[in-house]
């Protein structure tokens, strides 16, 4: 069977509309959505087949969009329609079929079953095996100046296939919609489509080869990239060489200012940095990777919207911003920062379900009821106290009855439809 015969299967075809539809997405210049890809392909997937075996087939401009970087600037993203992202979607399956095998070991972004825990665990390894100088490699946009020539050809000594080449590289000079006007793309794999982290895992296979020819030790994460050596001499060798590779082999421009060569504990890699203790190296999230948790839960919390909505849209939002980030940091050292971060977390609630009760008597009641069925043993003269305090509504909710009578076990429990509180502390030590 033919390359592109595997793709157009109906069977490749389903997976990716299945995918596609998972993936949610906003809508690309046709403004077609998600929900209507099935009955489009049910309509019009022959004709299309046919178009893309015949080479005539033409895919859609994408749609520029820029999404915010922590450091203030844009990070630009290509969103493409609908039916062009279930037809990029085909070919990438079939493409890591055939990459998957011949992919470096050292290559962790965007690949299944592997991960950035994956690529943490193999860094601290060389850290700890006395690989104790990076250096640390930054392509300047590598998605924005991918050499598409170059790209072609190197899919070319593994894809075989006239009519499959032919739709990638239609796909690359797809073009981009941008204030209203289209504008041609003669270099790069715009962010944003199923097939250009798959292309920029390919093209920088090529990269990860000669390294591992030179046999150097790296780590490699999309177009991040940290090689490890024994000495500066060594690191500062190592750096200039293969800068000049990159610019030479794969006409890649390398941050003369961003790529440097440093010691581990002034290094971050994926949101980490690195410290040593009693002489093993481990690491821990960057303090902005921290306060990016913090500024996250505060917009959730903010008391105006939250005490207009039910906690249980309140709990949910903060349960899954608060697990997946401890999902992914759980490798590194957070134990102290998430007993700090969950105390103030409770905080926050304790004020908004205060200030949802609103009225003193409703307080009084509500406190009352918990202090029984908790058996805190209050006396209702200091409950009494506390419902009709002059306090501010986060001062209020800072008091020890508050504090020990909404406690962390009383958030954590499900009550209908409303999810228990998640305890950071709590779900860091079971995940482990």
């Amino acid at each position: 069977m033919k390359l592109m015969e595997k793709i157009l299967s109906q069977e490749n075809l389903e997976m990716a509309i299945r995918k596609v539809k998972q993936n949610k997405g906003a809508p690309g210049i046709d403004r077609m959505t998600v929900q209507e890809i099935e009955y489009w392909f049910e309509k019009y997937q022959d004709e299309l087949i046919t178009k893309i075996m015949n080479k005539q087939y033409r895919p859609m401009p994408v749609k520029r969009v820029y999404i915010p970087k922590p450091n203030g600037k844009q990070r630009p993203l290509g969103i493409p329609t609908v039916i062009d992202r279930v037809i990029q979607q085909a070919i990438a399956q079939v493409l890591s079929t055939i990459y998957e095998p011949i992919f470096s070991e050292h290559s962790f972004g965007f690949r299944p079953r592997r991960s950035a825990r994956m690529a943490m665990e193999e860094v601290l390894y060389y850290l700890n095996e006395g690989y104790e100088w990076i250096v640390d490699l930054d392509i300047e946009k590598f998605f924005d100046t991918v050499n598409h020539d170059k790209l072609i050809s190197i899919l070319r000594e593994h894809v075989n296939d006239a009519a499959t080449l032919h739709l990638i590289r239609a796909y690359l000079r797809a073009g981009v919609l941008e204030d209203g006007l289209i504008r041609s793309t003669t270099v790069g794999t715009p962010q944003g489509g199923p097939i250009s982290v798959v292309l920029s895992n390919i093209y920088l296979d090529k990269f990860d080869k000669e390294l591992e020819s030179r046999g150097l030790r790296f780590v490699r994460y999309a177009d991040d990239c940290i090689i490890f050596v024994k000495s500066e001499m060594s690191a500062n060798r190592v750096m200039k060489s293969v800068i000049s590779w990159l610019e030479r082999k794969l006409f890649l421009k390398v941050s003369a200012t961003k790529t440097k060569v440093i010691r581990p504990v002034k290094g971050q890699f994926l949101g980490f940095t690195f410290y040593k203790d009693r002489q093993v190296w481990k690491c821990r999230p960057t303090e902005d990777r921290k306060k990016r948790l913090y500024k996250k839960i505060k917009v959730i919390l903010t008391r105006k919207q939250a005490v207009s909505r039910p906690l249980s849209i309140t709990f949910t939002k903060v349960n899954q911003v608060v697990r997946g980030w401890i999902n992914y940091f759980k490798i590194g050292c957070v134990k102290k920062f998430l007993e700090k971060f969950g105390q103030w977390l409770r905080h926050k609630i304790r004020c908004i379900i205060i200030k949802q009760w609103k009225k003193p008597m409703t307080i009084y009641g509500n406190l009352m009821k918990l202090n029984k069925a908790c058996k805190c043993n209050f006396s209702d003269e200091d409950i009494y106290k506390c419902a009709n305090t002059r306090l501010g509504w986060y001062r209020r909710s800072g008091l020890i009855i508050v504090n020990s009578i909404l406690s962390p076990i009383i958030l954590g429990i499900r009550k209908g439809n409303r999810p228990g509180l998640v305890n950071p502390l709590s779900y860091y030590l079971k995940s482990l």
